[in-house]
């Protein structure tokens, strides 16, 4: 098939998408009570999960069926890295501290779990004081204490073994390395580091070497799972997690299906935030895209596990016909082109401005489906769940309501000594939806200026090996790359810094794409990342955040948008910012 034929394909089908859409709207989000125009679903509405809860309810039972093109990349707190993975894992694991069962942006607050609330802060932002809850228990019925709070954390330090996993507790506690991880550790009880005491079962206490306004949370991410160290099996731990939470592995057959069960050791009155309703979860993975869809909309499942959008036919149907079932979910996800600051002449910063002036913004959203299925147009760095997200457009691209400015394109090209363009590569991930088609398209715009792009389409299993390796994109002369980045957790500091800090350059898997080496930006970071006050650190990132767009470092483009299916069985839905805009599973419920 031909490029311009995909394009043709995909434009069609979008304005199918945004035409119905439009049209739900205007009807009210399927007030009808069928809400699908043909009877076929009893959707609560289109978006009634968007800033709400759609169809709340407090009844237990029945079986929650998830789908998934991919498999967890671990089932081990310590060792999974994948967004739904820390979603789903709400089910099994605990934390001292966790995201809130509140839609949207109100989810982002960090609430008690396995402690009595947020931490006792002293010591100049230094010192995290925790009193962890009465009752707790692990799925065997034995208590669970903070020495296993604190054993599981120091997983993350034996990397030969616990592997995969986030890093920012290890970097944060021990930044010197000086702990080998409980496998080798000479202590009776295997609790030697040292950053974290255990005065008593019910007390744990970290000691930071510095100030870290995020540290809470890192200790919300699974990785801050307690471990019960005599069920811990090392690397065979992801085949079977020890249970915490309200549900324990039944099965687990990896790149197959997880089906998990009532933990009935498992205390209610010890957890304020997990709903617990179903009786079992059931997950099948499967990589045909197309048939997961057709079953979600059949009703043989009930929501899609990893929270990544329809396919573009799928989502066609969904919303011409099942629309009251629809979602338009806002994702935490930034659509981007890094420019590479070591690729002549984008080492000039008027050549590098020359390229967000050419750009047709409003062409490459309706690329990508249009406002409704791909996107807003960005502005920012940071995506609108983040603090430091401001309405800064110093090259009126929302002015322009994303129209490119042609004779201000040329101009920086003058100023950077190149009037006729320049000629540089551009890579695009083929296995990622719509990003070559994307790419082509810029192609064809910065073209209009003389900026000649060759787009070299990448396998984005091995981008981190290819964009990822400096020496790589020097030897393959890349200039520029398109992607996409997610929060690891949602500040700042969780989005940006592997972007853009210049500690994070690495030779390999390397994300830092535009290999920006800048003194003041790494400066911003530090200042946001000693400020305990988030409100005050979100300030901080908005001069970050400044200073990135006023030099051209790093080009956002799209806050991307997915059409996502709402089973029809499903109570207590609604679309959570902690989870980069999927829903919160562990607050679903199903009417059987």
């Amino acid at each position: 098939m031909s490029t311009v034929t995909s394009k043709r394909r995909l434009t069609a089908g979008a304005a199918l998408v945004v035409a119905a859409l439009m049209t739900t709207t205007a009807c009210g989000g399927g007030d009808d009570g069928d809400g699908d125009g043909g009877g076929k679903a009893k959707g609560a509405g289109f978006n009634a999960a968007f800033n709400k809860v759609a169809n709340p309810s407090t009844k237990t039972g029945g079986t929650l069926k998830m789908i998934g093109k991919q498999d967890l990349d671990s089932a081990d707190p310590q060792r999974a890295y994948y967004g739904m993975a820390w979603d789903f894992m709400r089910f099994y694991t605990r934390q001292l501290v966790t995201y809130d069962t509140k839609p949207g942006q109100a989810s982002t607050k960090l609430v008690g779990d396995l402690a009595t609330g947020p931490g006792e802060i002293t010591d100049g932002g230094k010192t995290y004081t925790y009193k962890l809850r009465d009752g707790l228990t692990w799925e065997d019925g034995s208590k669970l204490t903070s020495k296993d709070v604190k054993y599981g954390i120091e997983r993350i330090w034996a990397t030969d073994t616990i592997t995969g996993g986030p890093q920012y507790l290890k970097q944060t506690l021990d930044p010197k390395g000086e702990y080998k991880g409980p496998y080798k550790d000479k202590s009776a009880d295997k609790l030697g580091l040292k950053t974290i005491e255990t005065p008593d079962d019910n007390t744990i206490v970290f000691k930071l070497p510095k100030p870290n306004g995020d540290f809470e949370q890192f200790l919300a991410m699974p990785s801050g799972s307690p471990v019960k160290a005599a069920k811990d099996t090392g690397a065979k731990y992801t085949q079977r997690p020890f249970s915490a939470g309200p549900y324990k592995f039944e099965t687990y057959k990896p790149g197959k299906n997880i089906v998990l069960v009532r933990n009935d050791k498992w205390q209610k009155s010890s957890d304020p935030v997990r709903a617990a309703l179903p009786d079992k979860i059931e997950v099948t993975i499967s990589a045909n895209l197309e048939e997961n869809d057709k079953k979600l909309m059949e009703g043989d499942y009930d929501v899609d596990l990893n929270g990544t959008g329809m396919t573009q036919s799928g989502r066609v149907t969904a919303v011409q016909d099942h629309k009251a079932s629809v979602d338009n979910m806002l994702t935490s996800f930034v659509r981007y082109v890094a420019l590479v600051h070591t690729a002549k002449p984008l080492d000039d910063v008027h050549c590098r401005k020359a390229v967000f002036y050419a750009t047709d913004f409003a062409g490459l959203q309706q690329t990508r489906g249009g406002e409704i299925a791909g996107g807003e147009i960005a502005n920012s760095t940071l995506p609108t769940s983040i603090k430091g997200h401001s309405d800064y457009d110093p090259y009126g691209v929302l002015a322009r309501k994303g129209k490119p400015d042609l004779a201000k394109a040329k101009d920086e090209l003058k100023q950077c000594g190149h009037p006729t363009g320049f000629s540089t590569k551009l890579t695009a991930r083929n296995n990622n939806p719509g990003e070559v088609d994307t790419a082509e398209a810029l192609q064809e715009q910065l073209g209009k200026v003389g900026i000649k792009i060759e787009v070299d389409p990448i396998d984005g299993a091995e981008a981190s090996s290819i964009t990822g390796s400096p020496s790589v994109v020097k030897k393959r002369g890349y200039g520029m790359t398109m992607s996409g980045w997610g929060p690891d957790f949602p500040s700042g500091q969780g989005f940006g810094q592997p972007l853009w800090d210049s500690r994070f350059l690495s030779e390999t898997g390397n994300y830092n794409e535009s290999q920006l080496k800048d003194p003041q930006i790494d400066k911003l970071f530090d200042n946001a990342i000693a400020e305990t006050d988030p409100v005050k650190a979100g300030e901080i990132y908005k001069e970050l955040d400044k200073r990135i767009l006023d030099q051209a470092d790093w080009m956002p483009f799209i806050y991307e948008k997915n059409i996502t299916w709402r089973g029809d069985r499903l109570t207590n839905v609604y679309m959570s910012d902690a989870y980069s805009g999927r829903y919160d599973y562990v607050s679903l419920g199903v009417v059987k």
